[in-house]
């Protein structure tokens, strides 16, 4: 069969006009709405660099909800459509944003360079944490009702080019809530429990699938109370604050997972009172 490829110039749809979505921001690790077809039954299929893409219908319309990763060329970039037997491409544009530096010493330095046990240990931990947030679960209704899971300073915000005690590492892939241990953690959303688990680097962690690619992760928790597979609503306790893996003190590593993913949190959540001395933009 010939299929039908055709090139198209979307433009993403401006925020009014998302109501109930995530907020949009076109930049590396941003995350970016993009209408693909109108009054077509059947729910297309996206992709954006060879991983499925979530899309939702709203009033006939459907949207095609892209993480970008932070590794981003500025410029366009092209989402694959399969819609009725045939291929097409829509186009979006990501423009530049600089992410400042933060340095920040370990006093453990092997959560900086591990040993050779560690590294032993390190990369089925990797493995499993990869297959969490690559999970998919096909479902129409999207949760995107945020709530904060908890109440706290953020220490750390998403996108920060990482120098551990002068060492080069990768961006912060989520943002930190500083917050005393024992502070409950709230699943911010209705969801399944994908995964837990006790990671060299990121503690105590747990992973929630919201559906289509859209999954929420919790580091450094000092205790955890659910398990892999349980169902959790939005507002249900799920674990505890803590200083497991590599931290500098207690907080809440929150991340958020697109299309395997790491995409800026706070565009999934309500705008938030600002703490006084709590790192800002």
């Amino acid at each position: 069969m010939i299929k039908l490829f055709l090139i198209s110039l979307f433009f993403i749809i401006p925020s009014a006009q998302a109501a109930g979505l995530p907020q949009q921001d076109a930049i590396p690790g941003g995350v970016v709405i993009v209408p693909i077809h109108v009054g077509v039954t059947t729910k297309p299929q996206v992709t954006f660099n060879k991983r499925k893409v979530m899309v939702v219908q709203e009033k006939g319309q459907w949207l095609a909800v892209v993480g970008v990763p932070l590794s981003a060329k500025i410029g366009t970039q092209k989402i694959t459509i399969k819609s009725n037997g045939e291929t097409s491409s829509a186009l979006f544009e990501i423009a530049d944003k600089q992410y400042p530096t933060q340095h920040i010493t370990i006093t453990d330095k092997r959560k900086v360079n591990p040993n050779k046990l560690d590294m032993d240990r390190i990369g089925p931990e990797s493995a499993k944490i990869k297959k969490a947030l690559r999970h998919w679960t096909e479902q129409a209704e999207i949760p995107f009702n945020f709530i904060w899971p908890i109440e706290g300073r953020v220490s750390g915000l998403y996108g920060r080019r990482r120098v551990f005690n002068g060492q080069p590492r990768r961006p912060h892939s989520g943002m930190d809530i500083a917050a005393p241990t024992g502070t409950e953690i709230m699943s911010p959303a209705d969801g399944i429990v994908r995964d837990t688990g006790d990671y060299f680097f990121n503690g105590n962690t747990v992973f929630i699938d919201h559906g289509q690619g859209l999954v929420t992760m919790f580091c450094h928790l000092d205790s955890i109370s659910v398990e892999a597979g349980q169902t959790i609503k939005q507002g249900e306790i799920f674990g505890t604050v803590g200083a497991t893996g590599r931290v500098t003190g207690p907080h809440l590593h929150l991340g958020v997972s697109l299309n395997d993913v790491r995409v800026e949190p706070r565009l999934f959540f309500p705008e938030r009172e600002a703490v006084e001395g709590e790192e800002k933009e």
